[in-house]
């Protein structure tokens, strides 16, 4: 039997939580279909997020090792976004996760509406 314990480190816990959040697998998704992104494109692409949760979710995910960011000495400075080879790893398991959501959402929410 496979324990999840409350206490130490339980790495499904921690990544799960880290990528469950409301907004990372998107900016995740974006940097993967777009490429090499400026923020305000990010934040265009992503319409309902705000720039603050934006912000909060780019350096979460750059402390994790999965998006990177470059700065460019220009003034005003320009700043850009793309994904480590750490989260091109991840992508994969995303869209199968999207594509899964994508197929199974009508039924889910048939089931919610029956709640």
């Amino acid at each position: 039997m496979k324990n999840f314990h409350l206490t130490g480190n339980c790495p499904v816990r921690d990544v799960i939580c880290r990528l469950g959040d409301k907004w990372s697998m998107l900016v995740l998704i974006t940097l993967n279909a777009n490429g090499t992104m400026r923020f305000s494109d990010i934040h265009k692409t992503i319409e309902d997020i705000s720039q603050r949760m934006l912000t909060v979710t780019l350096r979460t995910l750059e402390s994790d090792g999965l998006v990177e960011r470059k700065i460019y000495a220009e003034v005003p400075p320009r700043v850009e976004y793309y994904l480590t080879d750490t989260g091109g790893t991840l992508i994969p398991h995303l869209e199968g996760l999207v594509g899964w959501a994508l197929e199974n959402m009508d039924t889910i929410l048939e089931h919610r509406k029956g709640s």
